[in-house]
C-alpha cells in the first residue's frame, strides 16, 4: 500500500526543527554506499526533467526516487514526484509533492550551510529571489540564529513586499525592499540567492568584507548568480565537488576543483575548516542531492504514518 502525501498534507507535517535535525543527521551519516545519478534532459521550450537517484542515507531503511519538471513561467515552477521506496523489498512506500520535498530539503539544507559559514555576529539578512526555497531558507535560519533586519529584492515588486512582511512580522525585525541586488546585498552580513539567473547578480565589489553568500539558483547548466571575480577571492563550499563543476556554480564561472574549498558534509564532519578570517567572504553553493530528497521524505512519511496521514492508494490492485 502506498501512502499519497500532497503539498497540504505534508506542509502541515512537517516543521524546520525537526527536518532541520534530520539533514544535519544526513550530512554526518555515511553515504548508503550507493552513487547518485542526477539526470538533466532540456525540454522544447523552457522546460527541463530532471531525475534524482536514489537517495540514500545509512541508518533509513527506505531510498528514493525524484522525477521534478521545471518551468521557469510556470506557478509552481517545479512540478513532480518523490517516490519512497522500502531498502529491502522495493515496495513503493509513499509519493510525496515534489515541489514541496524540494523546497524543505532545499532551503533548510541552505540554512544549515549559511549558519555554518556566517560570522556567528552576521544578522542582517539580504534575500534576492523571493520564492518558495528562500522562504524556508529563512525559516530554517530563524530557528539557528538571531535575524535582526531583512532586505527584499524580487523581479515582482508586489512578492518582494510580501515576503519582507510575512518574515519581518514572523521575526519580530525591520523588513524592507530594495531596488536591486547590488543594494540589497550592500549593507547585508548574509545574503540568500534564489533565482532563475543566467547572467551574476552580484561581483566582488557588491558585497563587503566578511559577508556570506548562499546561492541556490546556479543548480544546472548555464545559471549563474555569482560573478567569477567574486569567487575566486571567496572560500567556496558547495554539496558536491564534482557537479558544482559539471552543472553549478563553478561550472557557471568557469572555473574548476581548486576553487572549492570543500563539501558540507566535510565542515560538518570536521574534515575541513569553515570560515578561517573574519574579514573573507564565504560562499555555499549547493545543486542538492539524491539523499536530501530521503531525509525529508523519511521524515514526511513516518510522520504520517503516526498520524495517520495522507490517502493509501494500491498500484499493484
Amino acid at each position: 500500500m502506498t501512502l499519497l502525501l500532497a503539498r497540504s498534507i505534508l506542509e502541515s507535517l512537517l516543521d524546520p526543527a525537526s527536518c532541520l535535525d534530520a539533514l544535519r543527521r544526513g550530512f554526518t551519516a555515511g553515504d548508503g554506499g550507493a552513487a547518485a545519478r542526477r539526470v538533466i534532459v532540456e525540454l522544447p521550450g523552457q522546460g527541463t526533467a530532471t531525475a534524482l537517484m536514489p537517495g540514500v542515507i545509512e541508518g533509513i531503511p527506505a531510498y528514493t526516487v525524484k522525477v521534478n519538471a521545471k518551468f521557469p513561467g510556470s506557478r509552481p515552477a517545479l512540478r513532480g514526484v518523490v517516490c519512497l521506496h522500502d531498502l529491502a523489498t522495493g515496495e513503493l512506500l509513499a509519493l510525496l509533492d515534489s515541489a514541496t520535498v524540494t523546497a524543505w530539503r532545499t532551503g533548510l539544507a541552505a540554512a544549515l550551510g549559511t549558519h555554518a559559514l556566517a560570522r556567528p555576529a552576521a544578522g542582517s539578512v539580504a534575500v534576492i529571489g523571493a520564492g518558495a526555497q528562500a522562504e524556508l531558507v529563512m525559516r530554517g535560519l530563524g530557528e539557528l540564529r538571531r535575524v535582526r533586519d531583512l532586505t527584499v529584492f524580487d523581479l515582482d515588486s508586489g512578492r518582494a513586499a510580501d515576503f519582507a512582511a510575512r518574515h519581518g512580522a514572523r521575526l519580530d525585525v525591520t523588513a524592507t525592499v530594495a531596488p536591486d541586488p547590488r543594494a540589497a546585498a550592500r549593507d547585508a552580513g548574509i545574503v540568500v540567492l534564489a533565482t532563475w539567473a543566467r547572467r551574476p547578480l552580484l561581483h566582488a565589489a557588491d558585497v563587503a568584507p566578511g559577508t556570506h553568500l548562499t546561492s541556490l539558483g546556479a543548480d544546472q547548466p548555464g545559471k549563474a548568480e555569482l560573478g567569477a571575480d567574486l569567487l575566486e577571492g571567496a572560500r567556496v563550499v558547495v554539496d558536491d565537488v564534482a557537479l558544482a563543476v559539471e552543472m553549478g556554480v563553478l561550472a557557471g564561472a568557469g572555473l574548476d576543483v581548486e576553487h572549492a574549498a570543500g563539501t558540507l558534509r566535510d565542515l560538518m564532519r570536521g574534515q575541513v575548516p569553515g570560515r578561517v578570517r573574519d574579514g573573507e567572504v564565504t560562499v555555499y553553493a549547493p545543486v542538492g542531492l539524491p539523499w536530501q530528497d530521503l531525509a525529508l521524505s523519511w521524515t514526511a512519511y513516518t510522520a504520517a504514518r503516526a498520524a495517520g496521514s495522507g490517502a493509501v492508494f494500491d498500484f499493484l490492485a
